[in-house]
């Protein structure tokens, strides 16, 4: 039996019957709804509902968009992401429309249900262990990404995804940035793993242990000359820093509320003037250091220059409101929201 949650007519953003694309509230609503498309279509296929009973498509025929087709894992068969393509009736064309995208790749996240469980809980780690680079899945996901703006261009695709599907796209478009193509990505509740110091209330003492894990970080770096490939002054960041994704986290949602100490952390290293130990810090992490010492060269995934940080400050009943997607389509938000630019 589907939940109210699968139905788009009883917890869809109905309200959005006109889309004003140059609205922030407007495309996030879109973006987090496209990616509910792909949770649903997997939800369609593991309990075979076909033809008037699937649920899937209201969540991307309601802002006028289309399946162009879906990406399948190669691992269980599931359903882990989908390339919409906009197309608006002339009814709707306006000023707006020209803010629009003509595709979005949307990237479901884990999926706690027997089909599909074990395989989304392997990726998960993957992510912890800093290697979904190497997973079959990424590489489906890289392609299709690839396939597309070689068709259409990067100033027309978005990027969207929620928890592990936030890591997969976060992961695309650090792999596209990194060649020059800087596309828009909307990523909700992506995954940050570390030691939970944004949960701690004092703030002397939550600034007191991140100045401290800087050091640490920045010294074990230096040691190792991780950061700077051989003693060569080129700094990895910089070529990132032009791409800057919406990240959306809750503070209540513990997988991503790191986001908000690592991003404000740098400004007030830079106010109290070790902006350097700093810079060093933000493109490491301890794990991905240790790794290395070990032999396992790994890019910690979830470390980014740049970001447009969105806070939603709407208290959430519990963790699992606080990490759902349903939050970010909600048109009564307590949003804050910061532009951090990698300098």
């Amino acid at each position: 039996m589907a939940s109210e949650k699968e139905d788009f007519s009883l917890s869809g953003p109905l309200h959005l019957a006109i889309v004003d694309w140059t609205n922030a509230h407007h495309r996030r609503s879109v973006a987090a709804s496209l990616v509910q498309g792909v949770y649903i279509l997997e939800r369609d296929r593991q309990l075979k509902r076909q033809g008037p009973q699937a649920l899937a498509s209201p969540w991307w025929e309601f802002f006028h968009f289309q399946l162009l087709r879906h990406l399948v894992d190669d691992v269980d068969s599931s359903i882990f992401a989908a390339i919409y393509e906009f197309k608006p009736p002339k009814s709707h064309y306006h000023n707006s429309v020209d803010e629009s995208p003509r595709y979005v790749i949307a990237f479901r996240g884990t999926i706690t249900k027997p089909e599909s469980v074990s395989r989304d809980l392997e990726l998960d780690l993957h992510v912890l262990r800093n290697g979904l680079h190497e997973t079959s899945r990424f590489e489906i996901a890289i392609q299709a990404v690839r396939n597309v703006v070689a068709t259409v261009g990067e100033s027309n695709v978005w990027l969207a995804g929620h928890s592990l599907g936030a890591a997969m796209a976060l992961l695309a478009g650090k792999t596209m940035a990194k060649t020059g193509i800087f596309l828009q990505a909307f990523l909700f509740n992506s995954p940050f793993f570390s030691a939970p110091i944004e949960r701690i209330k004092d703030e002397r003492v939550k600034h007191g242990l991140r100045i401290a894990s800087s050091v640490i970080t920045a010294g074990l770096a230096f040691a190792t000359k991780k950061s700077y490939h051989n003693n060569q002054s080129v700094d990895p960041f910089a070529a990132l820093s032009a791409w800057i994704p919406y990240l959306f986290v809750h503070p209540g949602d513990h997988l991503c509320s790191e986001y908000i100490g690592y991003l404000e952390h740098r400004k007030k290293m830079d106010d109290i003037g070790i902006g350097p130990i700093e810079r060093l810090a933000t493109q490491n992490s301890l794990g991905g250091l240790l790794m290395s010492a070990m032999g396992r060269e790994s890019e910690p995934l979830h470390l980014i220059p740049s970001a447009n940080l969105i806070v939603n400050l709407t208290p959430c009943q519990d963790f699992r409101e606080a990490h759902g997607i349903h939050q970010w389509w909600r048109p009564d938000l307590d949003i804050k929201s910061k532009l951090y630019k990698y300098k």
